[in-house]
């Protein structure tokens, strides 16, 4: 009866997932606002040293930023239960978007009632990046730090291993100072439970080799198989978030399918259309929720031809298969890193990582500020520079909710 005291926080999360647009870039201000400031859940120091250590790892950052937040209040059960809660609208929606696009021609929903959701994502990001300065930068090295990371996560913003190699960096370049030393306490040898790391292994060993007996063989749901596989892979080394996702769906399910040498090795490989799967990655950035849950409505594109029963379970199979690595490598390596950060070396590294994410949310900002088109000033553009800026000023300087200013901002899409 434990979760029973939880139903608040649960309920806060639910309302989180159903109105968090603008992808990762925006998330971590909603995060802020939501968790920090409102509930109090965890500290502003707290949520950066989480999006930081996420940074590091595979996977969808926000979503494990989330889930961390859920294994501080409650342990791995409610971890479990805040991530179903985050996922399951966006993937509720996306999964009924590949039906739908299966019987209608896709509508470009981005220029109606959407249409102001990227602006308004620009001012969330834009609030973070300024809270998060205040808190991580302190003296001229994260300065440097950070405006190293701004330059390179900009110019680099979808190259998947900058982030990884700017986190290392950030990390070690801080250590050259002796200054910084955590408080002295007693750090006991603990017992690490591999459970988790091993079951990742397993599953991505068994993946591939059930995949590869199904191809072989010729199974009759064969492509369920090959599903599973190729999206528990991409859970497991997508560094970059959904930027990077997207190329290796690209290739995997537009390029492969053409290439000569593929026809003859697997004539059957699942094969989804470009414009069906770049308007499933248009809109998934255009609903509130994880960009990852794009693979809910891959797997259902994947399977689409095998009846609405496949259909449904490729839906479910691209799920689970994008989102299980992620939670399984951060259940697994957070308890580690607790332990860990205790050191000298690991505790003078955190100051150069905080440094480098902050460089990076400043970048996200400016990629978004880039993304829209600037050269064609009209009167739709002055107004996302209005929501920009109104935005960040709701955020800063009153106590209106997140989820309002969301619902305002679709309003205005729907009147203008």
């Amino acid at each position: 009866m434990a979760i029973i005291r939880h139903i608040p926080f649960l309920r806060a999360v639910f309302f989180y997932s159903i109105t968090a647009f603008g992808g990762p870039q925006g998330h971590l201000g909603m995060m802020l606002k939501t968790f920090v400031q409102k509930r109090r859940d965890i500290t502003e120091e707290e949520l950066i040293e989480y999006n930081s250590f996420c940074q590091m790892l595979p996977g969808a950052s926000s979503t494990q930023t989330l889930t961390l937040i859920g294994y501080k209040r409650g342990g791995v059960s409610l971890a479990v239960l805040t991530l179903l809660i985050w996922l399951l609208p966006a993937c509720i929606l996306m999964g009924a978007f590949s039906f739908l696009l299966t019987v209608y021609p896709a509508n470009n929903l981005t220029s109606g009632i959407l249409k102001f959701i990227e602006p308004m994502a620009v001012g969330f990001l834009l609030y973070a990046a300024i809270r998060a300065f205040n808190i991580s930068i302190k003296n001229l090295i994260t300065q440097i730090i950070m405006l190293f990371s701004m330059v390179l996560s900009f110019t680099f913003f979808k190259v998947p291993w900058i982030f990884p190699a700017l986190i290392v960096a950030g990390g070690i370049v801080t250590n050259f100072s002796n200054k910084r030393i955590p408080k002295k306490e007693d750090i006991k040898p603990r017992h690490i439970r591999w459970t988790n790391i091993w079951l990742f292994g397993l599953i991505f060993v068994l993946a591939g080799l059930f995949s590869e007996l199904a191809r072989k063989n010729e199974w009759e749901h064969k492509k369920a198989f090959n599903l599973f596989e190729n999206f528990y892979r991409f859970g497991s080394i997508v560094f970059g978030g959904s930027d990077v996702l997207l190329p290796l769906m690209l290739d995997q399910y537009v390029a492969r399918p053409t290439d000569k040498k593929v026809q003859v090795k697997n004539p059957n490989t699942i094969k989804i259309e470009r414009s069906d799967l770049l308007t499933g990655y248009g809109v998934v950035r255009a609903i509130p929720g994880p960009v990852f849950s794009v693979a809910t409505f891959t797997g259902g594109m994947a399977l689409k031809n095998e009846g609405y029963t496949m259909q449904f379970i490729g839906c479910v199979i691209g799920t689970v298969a994008i989102f299980l690595p992620s939670a399984l490598l951060i259940l697994f390596f957070f308890p580690v890193w607790q332990y860990l950060k205790k050191y000298v070396v690991v505790y003078r590294s955190l100051e150069g990582i905080n440094a480098v994410v902050v460089g990076v949310i400043w970048a996200g900002t400016l990629y978004l500020l880039h993304g829209m088109p600037l050269k064609h000033l009209d009167f739709n553009m002055a107004i996302s520079f209005g929501v920009i800026i109104g935005t960040f000023a709701l955020l800063r300087y009153t106590k209106i909710h997140a989820p309002i200013i969301a619902l305002g901002c679709l309003l205005l899409g729907w009147l203008i």
